[in-house]
């Protein structure tokens, strides 16, 4: 079978230049994962920074490259470029809306698009609706949930009992809200906070009813709580916590004020733990305790085992390729890309 083809609009850090970054697990860009995957050409790239787009095209051999989107949609249309079966859209998240429209519309067969959807659920609706006039499905890449650490602890769930609590915590130097910042983005809650809101409903998705709605949000009605704004008014701390059916007492956390990255979801069952972020997956079940006569404890689990990398870029696009082949369906989906912005600004409107 002939490969699919694959076209990039946006070839800044998450478009391609990640994926020189040696203390990262690679692939860590969306160039470099379609360049990896066998059964994928990357055939053209479109970029409006200059320099930018000529080191990509200079390791992308053989590719073409345009100075805009527009360019390489119309090259599309008379023919000089064949229509590719994936187009990823990997630009900011204030280009998002116009850019994924864009790319819906030149009805490729799958288009992939960096997280967050949009801006707000208003410019997400949007795209959705293109995207299903158009027949075009829609992949955001919310990375986590294609990692193999991430993986092994939705499975693990099933073992640790019933759900005791949730807490999500991130922590970074980044404003976590700025009304200046609406209409670029530039903010954590928005920016980093999508990928923690993603990871908590995509780890309790299972525990929902089998007959519930999918687009919906599983984190509803929040109690925000512990909010600190800086001297420009700009949101640096908030917590908010909620109740679901499946789980008692689930907690976000964010700080923007912390000297460090910081990315953990602590998950408590009745007969288990699962402690996951960024560098490390612990994994603990209850057994018979080393240090009292009659008690148990939580030990680890050494059934565990996790691969060297995670893959979480490499299985994104596999997924891509799965789905295209007939074989999978897509395990990150518009619709609950879409979910999670409304539980971003069911926080935001505390703010």
């Amino acid at each position: 079978m002939s490969p699919y083809t694959a076209a990039i609009i946006g070839t800044g850090r998450i478009g391609f230049s990640l994926g020189f970054d040696k203390k990262r697990e690679q692939p860590a860009s969306h160039t470099m994962a379609l360049l990896a995957n066998k059964k994928i050409r990357l055939v053209a790239g479109a970029d409006t920074d200059s320099e930018r787009l000529l080191r990509w095209q200079k390791y992308v051999r053989g590719s073409l490259a345009f100075s805009t989107s527009d360019a390489l949609y119309a090259a599309i249309a008379d023919g000089s470029l064949q229509k590719p079966d994936i187009i990823t859209v990997a630009v900011n998240e204030d280009a998002h809306l116009a850019e994924c429209i864009k790319a819906i519309e030149t009805k490729p067969r799958l288009v992939i698009l960096e997280k967050p959807v949009a801006l707000n659920t208003e410019e997400a609706q949007k795209i959705k609706l293109h995207a299903e006039k158009n027949c075009v499905p829609v992949m955001v890449n919310h990375e986590r949930r294609f990692a193999c650490d991430y993986r092994a602890a939705k499975e693990f769930m099933h073992k640790i009992g019933d759900l005791q609590f949730v807490r999500a915590d991130l922590f970074s130097g980044l404003r976590v809200y700025s009304k200046e910042k609406e209409s670029s983005g530039e903010y954590s809650l928005l920016h980093d906070g999508t990928h923690l809101v993603d990871i908590v409903q995509f780890l309790l998705r299972d525990f929902c009813p089998p007959n519930a709605d999918r687009t919906q949000p599983l984190l509803l009605a929040p109690n925000v709580s512990g909010i600190f704004k800086d001297e420009k008014g700009d949101v640096r701390n908030f917590s908010a916590r909620y109740e679901t059916s499946s789980c008692p007492e689930v907690t976000i956390t964010m700080s923007g004020r912390s000297k460090f990255f910081s990315f953990a979801v602590d998950i408590l069952g009745t007969t288990g733990r699962i402690c996951i972020g960024n560098g490390f997956a612990k994994f603990y079940t209850r057994q018979e305790s080393k240090l009292y006569t009659g008690f148990y404890s939580l030990m680890k689990e050494k059934s565990v085992k996790l691969p060297k990398k995670t893959g979480y870029f490499a299985n994104m696009v596999q997924n891509a390729v799965d789905f295209l082949d007939g074989k999978a369906d897509l395990e990150s989906p518009l619709d609950d890309a879409i979910a999670d912005l409304r539980v971003l600004e069911a926080i935001k409107n505390y703010f």
